[in-house]
Order: structure tokens, then C-alpha cells, then sequence
């Protein structure tokens, strides 16, 4: 089976003038297609410092990243921002949607970078907006939308341009119970669709809709282990 993300022995480190402060002190690991994986661990563990590295917001100090067979370990910023565009979709806890932009328009945002025509960006943000149930919402600004409904915007904006993986940043942190069960059952739908999903969080009972959850501490893979799900 081909890994959509392989990771070899991943190091990264901050300097404070000639002080190094190691984040990540060789993390290895395979998320294959069609996986769904919760990330957790406790402040301080290096999750975000791995989630930028997994997302190519940052690049490791050492180690290897190969993202859908492309080696983005050591690649540029322009390279990276391509990779981004291209290979990953991103859904944030604070949703980051255009205030003046229609879901629509929103939605359409990284089919402008991926060069798509005007038709074709609006037929693919409409049919994404469907698919997030937000289809009778399509005219409507951040602002006349509730929070659950805007982090179906941003999910349908991640899932536009049908990348190989969807990476999730505490995506129900901003909502109470009942839209962060609604939220979830959305990417459980994602996910039995055929999409590869990495979520990032700090809730067990998010973490319990995985399939897989990898738990790191002070830098290292503490464990990685299959969700047992309960029989009804």
C-alpha cells in the first residue's frame, strides 16, 4: 500500500541566539490512502510543530517528508506553496474565511491559484457546498452564517481541489457539542468518500472518530495504535 505521507526520523529545533531548543527529536511514521488519524498529545509535545510539517508550513531541520511521492523535506518556499495548493487541504479551528467573500466565493479560493476559469470554479465550489449541505447558503457572507456553518465552508473550501489529504487543526474548537458532532459526522462522510484525514486534537471523544490515533510527548511518537470502536 502507498503512504500518502512518510516521515523519517523528522528533527526540528528553534534557536534562541546559540541556544537550540529541540521540538521534534525523530518522528517516523506512514499515514496510507484513505486513512483517518487523530493526532494528539499535551502542550508542548510538538504536535503543532508536526502539523506545520505535515501541512509544508515549515520544513524540518532534519529528516525526510515524502508527501504523495514528492520529497518536500528540503524544497522552497514557492515549492511548498505549490505542494500546499495542490496536494493539501486545510480546514483551522477559526475557520480563516474571507469576510467579504459569499461561501461561494470562499469556497472557489484555491481554484483561482490552481489557474481554474470563472464556469468551472463555480460549478466545483457549488457542487462542494452540496456536499456540505450549505447549497441554499451559497450567497451568504461569514458573517450571516453560524460557526458551524462556516467550518463547512472551510471544509468545502479544503475539499475543492481534491487533494490528497485533508489536515484538520482542532476544527470543532470554536463550537459547542451538538456542531462538533455534526462537524464530525462530515468527516466521517470525507473519509468514506475516499479522502486521506489527519486531525489535530486535544478531545478524546473527537479522537474517538478516527480509525488511528498517534499520541506524541516531549517530541516523540509516544504511541500509535487503532481505535477500537465500540460495538453497538
Amino acid at each position: 500500500m502507498q503512504s500518502v505521507i512518510h516521515l523519517e526520523n523528522i528533527r526540528k529545533s528553534y534557536y534562541l541566539g546559540t541556544n537550540e531548543l529541540p521540538v521534534l527529536k525523530g518522528v517516523s511514521l506512514d499515514i496510507f490512502k484513505n486513512e483517518y488519524v487523530a493526532l494528539m498529545g499535551p502542550s508542548g509535545s510538538g504536535k503543532s510543530t508536526l502539523m506545520n510539517i505535515l501541512g509544508c508550513l515549515d520544513t524540518p531541520t532534519s529528516g525526510k517528508y515524502i508527501l504523495s511521492g514528492h520529497d518536500v523535506s528540503q524544497m522552497g518556499d514557492n515549492d511548498l506553496a505549490m505542494v500546499r495548493g495542490k496536494e493539501i487541504g486545510f480546514v483551522f479551528q477559526q475557520f480563516n474565511l474571507m469576510p467579504r467573500l459569499t461561501a461561494l466565493e470562499n469556497v472557489a479560493i484555491p481554484l483561482i491559484y490552481a489557474g481554474v476559469g470563472k464556469k468551472e470554479r463555480e460549478e466545483r465550489a457549488r457542487m462542494m457546498l452540496e456536499k456540505v449541505k450549505l447549497g441554499d447558503r451559497y450567497k451568504h457572507k461569514p458573517n450571516e452564517l453560524s460557526g458551524g456553518q462556516c467550518q463547512r465552508v472551510a471544509i468545502a473550501r479544503a475539499l475543492v481541489n481534491d487533494p490528497a489529504l485533508i489536515l484538520a487543526d482542532e476544527p470543532t474548537g470554536n463550537l459547542d457539542t451538538k456542531t462538533s458532532i455534526e462537524i464530525m459526522d462530515i468527516f466521517g462522510t470525507i473519509h468514506s468518500s475516499g479522502n486521506t484525514v489527519v486531525l489535530v486534537t486535544h478531545e478524546e471523544d473527537i479522537a474517538a472518530h478516527a480509525h488511528r490515533v498517534i499520541r506524541l510527548r516531549d517530541g516523540v511518537i509516544e504511541s500509535d495504535r487503532i481505535n477500537q470502536k465500540p460495538t453497538v
